[in-house]
Protein backbone atom coordinates (compact mmCIF):
# COMPACT_ATOMS: atom_id res chain seq x y z
CA UNK A 1 0.00 0.00 0.00
CA UNK A 2 1.12 3.25 -1.24
CA UNK A 3 1.89 6.12 1.48
CA UNK A 4 -0.33 9.41 0.71
CA UNK A 5 1.97 12.10 -0.92
CA UNK A 6 2.06 15.05 1.52
CA UNK A 7 0.77 18.00 -1.08
CA UNK A 8 3.21 21.41 -0.52
CA UNK A 9 3.41 24.50 -1.48
CA UNK A 10 6.31 26.57 -1.52
CA UNK A 11 6.21 30.39 -1.19
CA UNK A 12 9.53 32.14 -1.37
CA UNK A 13 11.16 35.02 -4.00
CA UNK A 14 14.62 34.31 -2.90
CA UNK A 15 16.40 31.85 -5.86
CA UNK A 16 18.59 30.23 -3.63
CA UNK A 17 15.68 28.69 -1.05
CA UNK A 18 13.54 28.18 -3.96
CA UNK A 19 16.06 26.04 -6.17
CA UNK A 20 16.99 23.91 -2.77
CA UNK A 21 13.34 23.11 -1.50
CA UNK A 22 12.01 22.04 -5.03
CA UNK A 23 15.34 19.80 -5.52
CA UNK A 24 15.29 18.12 -2.77
CA UNK A 25 11.54 17.77 -2.08
CA UNK A 26 10.43 17.15 -5.76
CA UNK A 27 12.72 14.43 -5.72
CA UNK A 28 11.45 13.05 -2.23
CA UNK A 29 9.31 9.86 -1.89
CA UNK A 30 6.91 11.56 0.71
CA UNK A 31 5.94 14.89 -0.29
CA UNK A 32 4.79 16.32 -4.10
CA UNK A 33 5.01 20.15 -4.98
CA UNK A 34 1.71 21.07 -6.02
CA UNK A 35 2.80 24.98 -6.23
CA UNK A 36 5.78 26.84 -6.18
CA UNK A 37 4.58 30.71 -5.75
CA UNK A 38 7.29 33.95 -5.24
CA UNK A 39 4.49 35.26 -3.12
CA UNK A 40 0.95 35.24 -1.60
CA UNK A 41 -0.81 36.64 -4.65
CA UNK A 42 0.84 34.76 -7.01
CA UNK A 43 0.21 31.31 -4.70
CA UNK A 44 -2.78 32.33 -4.49
CA UNK A 45 -3.85 33.42 -8.45
CA UNK A 46 -2.08 29.76 -9.15
CA UNK A 47 -4.17 27.79 -6.91
CA UNK A 48 -7.58 29.81 -8.44
CA UNK A 49 -7.21 28.53 -11.89
CA UNK A 50 -6.63 24.39 -10.69
CA UNK A 51 -9.77 22.33 -9.51
CA UNK A 52 -7.68 20.25 -7.13
CA UNK A 53 -6.82 22.67 -4.93
CA UNK A 54 -5.68 20.41 -1.72
CA UNK A 55 -2.58 21.55 0.00
CA UNK A 56 -1.60 20.16 3.59
CA UNK A 57 1.05 22.37 4.15
CA UNK A 58 2.33 25.33 2.85
CA UNK A 59 5.84 26.04 3.28
CA UNK A 60 6.32 30.37 3.72
CA UNK A 61 8.86 32.57 3.80
CA UNK A 62 8.57 35.85 5.64
CA UNK A 63 12.05 36.79 4.52
CA UNK A 64 11.12 38.06 1.21
CA UNK A 65 9.64 41.82 0.01
CA UNK A 66 6.43 39.83 -0.91
CA UNK A 67 5.35 39.13 2.62
CA UNK A 68 3.73 40.86 5.45
CA UNK A 69 3.20 37.81 8.34
CA UNK A 70 -0.51 38.89 9.28
CA UNK A 71 -2.23 40.13 6.41
CA UNK A 72 -0.62 37.61 3.97
CA UNK A 73 -1.14 34.54 6.53
CA UNK A 74 -4.99 35.46 7.07
CA UNK A 75 -5.53 35.96 3.45
CA UNK A 76 -4.13 32.47 2.85
CA UNK A 77 -5.66 31.12 5.68
CA UNK A 78 -9.08 32.26 4.69
CA UNK A 79 -8.62 30.48 1.33
CA UNK A 80 -7.16 27.67 2.39
CA UNK A 81 -8.24 27.14 6.01
CA UNK A 82 -7.41 23.23 6.00
CA UNK A 83 -3.67 23.85 5.36
CA UNK A 84 -0.74 24.01 7.73
CA UNK A 85 1.54 26.63 7.28
CA UNK A 86 5.24 26.74 8.42
CA UNK A 87 6.99 30.37 7.90
CA UNK A 88 10.68 30.16 8.08
CA UNK A 89 12.03 33.31 9.20
CA UNK A 90 15.32 34.74 7.65
CA UNK A 91 15.82 37.61 10.20
CA UNK A 92 14.82 35.54 13.49
CA UNK A 93 13.16 38.62 14.68
CA UNK A 94 10.87 37.76 17.62
CA UNK A 95 7.84 40.28 16.53
CA UNK A 96 8.12 38.76 13.42
CA UNK A 97 7.90 35.04 14.75
CA UNK A 98 4.89 35.81 17.31
CA UNK A 99 3.40 38.41 14.54
CA UNK A 100 3.01 34.76 12.12
CA UNK A 101 2.47 32.40 15.25
CA UNK A 102 -0.53 34.91 16.06
CA UNK A 103 -1.63 35.10 12.61
CA UNK A 104 -2.18 31.34 12.20
CA UNK A 105 1.27 29.31 11.29
CA UNK A 106 1.38 26.09 13.22
CA UNK A 107 5.19 25.56 12.60
CA UNK A 108 8.57 28.09 12.40
CA UNK A 109 12.02 27.98 10.68
CA UNK A 110 15.02 29.39 10.69
CA UNK A 111 16.51 30.09 6.92
CA UNK A 112 19.34 28.26 8.61
CA UNK A 113 17.50 24.95 8.84
CA UNK A 114 19.04 21.99 7.34
CA UNK A 115 16.85 20.49 4.52
CA UNK A 116 16.13 17.19 6.46
CA UNK A 117 15.01 19.03 9.32
CA UNK A 118 12.76 21.13 7.27
CA UNK A 119 11.73 17.51 5.90
CA UNK A 120 10.87 16.81 9.39
CA UNK A 121 8.87 19.75 10.14
CA UNK A 122 6.85 18.87 7.31
CA UNK A 123 5.55 15.64 8.35
CA UNK A 124 5.52 16.75 11.58
CA UNK A 125 3.13 19.59 10.77
CA UNK A 126 1.46 17.45 8.71
CA UNK A 127 0.50 14.74 11.53
CA UNK A 128 -1.49 17.83 13.49
CA UNK A 129 1.98 18.69 15.35
CA UNK A 130 4.22 21.85 15.88
CA UNK A 131 7.51 22.16 14.80
CA UNK A 132 10.12 25.35 16.29
CA UNK A 133 13.94 24.82 14.94
CA UNK A 134 16.71 25.25 17.81
CA UNK A 135 17.51 28.85 16.74
CA UNK A 136 14.17 30.31 16.60
CA UNK A 137 12.61 28.51 20.17
CA UNK A 138 16.16 30.12 21.49
CA UNK A 139 15.00 33.79 20.13
CA UNK A 140 11.36 33.02 21.67
CA UNK A 141 12.91 32.08 24.84
CA UNK A 142 15.18 35.45 25.25
CA UNK A 143 12.42 36.75 24.40
CA UNK A 144 10.42 35.63 27.79
CA UNK A 145 13.26 36.18 29.63
CA UNK A 146 14.21 39.80 29.28
CA UNK A 147 10.58 40.10 29.38
CA UNK A 148 10.71 38.72 32.86
CA UNK A 149 13.86 40.54 34.14
CA UNK A 150 12.48 43.75 32.92
CA UNK A 151 9.53 42.99 35.09
CA UNK A 152 11.20 41.70 37.53
CA UNK A 153 13.81 44.76 37.49
CA UNK A 154 11.26 47.53 37.16
CA UNK A 155 10.48 47.24 41.15
CA UNK A 156 12.94 48.99 43.69
CA UNK A 157 14.68 47.31 46.38
CA UNK A 158 11.72 48.78 48.62
CA UNK A 159 9.16 47.74 46.75
CA UNK A 160 10.85 43.99 46.86
CA UNK A 161 11.33 44.24 50.16
CA UNK A 162 7.41 44.94 50.36
CA UNK A 163 6.62 41.77 48.65
CA UNK A 164 8.66 39.68 50.86
CA UNK A 165 6.66 40.96 53.71
CA UNK A 166 3.49 40.15 51.71
CA UNK A 167 4.67 36.66 50.87
CA UNK A 168 5.50 35.97 54.33
CA UNK A 169 2.34 37.14 55.01
CA UNK A 170 2.72 40.23 57.35
CA UNK A 171 0.31 42.74 57.43
CA UNK A 172 0.66 46.20 55.95
CA UNK A 173 1.58 47.55 59.75
CA UNK A 174 3.85 44.86 60.42
CA UNK A 175 5.60 45.45 57.12
CA UNK A 176 5.56 49.56 58.05
CA UNK A 177 7.27 48.63 61.56
CA UNK A 178 9.76 45.63 59.53
CA UNK A 179 10.95 48.53 57.21
CA UNK A 180 10.40 51.54 59.57
CA UNK A 181 8.39 53.59 57.72
CA UNK A 182 4.81 54.85 57.93
CA UNK A 183 1.89 52.52 56.71
CA UNK A 184 0.74 55.09 54.49
CA UNK A 185 3.94 54.39 52.87
CA UNK A 186 3.60 50.83 52.43
CA UNK A 187 -0.16 51.12 50.86
CA UNK A 188 1.72 53.74 48.19
CA UNK A 189 4.34 51.08 46.99
CA UNK A 190 1.73 48.65 47.04
CA UNK A 191 -0.37 50.42 44.36
CA UNK A 192 2.88 51.42 42.48
CA UNK A 193 3.88 47.37 42.71
CA UNK A 194 0.28 46.60 41.68
CA UNK A 195 0.66 48.89 38.71
CA UNK A 196 4.12 47.49 37.56
CA UNK A 197 3.40 43.99 37.52
CA UNK A 198 -0.19 44.58 36.06
CA UNK A 199 -2.49 42.78 39.06
CA UNK A 200 -4.65 43.42 41.05
CA UNK A 201 -4.58 41.49 44.10
CA UNK A 202 -2.36 40.63 47.04
CA UNK A 203 -3.36 37.00 46.02
CA UNK A 204 -2.10 37.90 42.34
CA UNK A 205 1.10 39.18 43.72
CA UNK A 206 1.92 36.19 45.47
CA UNK A 207 1.47 34.15 42.74
CA UNK A 208 3.47 36.26 40.60
CA UNK A 209 6.12 36.49 43.30
CA UNK A 210 6.65 32.73 43.10
CA UNK A 211 6.52 32.53 39.02
CA UNK A 212 9.02 35.22 38.68
CA UNK A 213 11.18 34.93 41.86
CA UNK A 214 10.48 38.29 42.83
CA UNK A 215 13.23 38.21 45.54
CA UNK A 216 15.00 40.85 47.34
CA UNK A 217 18.21 42.31 45.53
Amino acid sequence: MMTQLIQLAIVTDDILIKTSLETYFGNNLTTNIRFLAKNKDAFIRATQVTRNQKIDVILLDIGNSGISEIEDINTIKKHLPNASIIIINAEEKDERIFKALYAGAVSCLSEKTPITKIEEAITTTYYGGSYISPNIARVVLNYFSVKKATETSSLTNRQLQIVEGVVDGLSYKMIADKLFISIDTVRHHIKTIYKLLNINSKAELIKKSYEQQLLVA
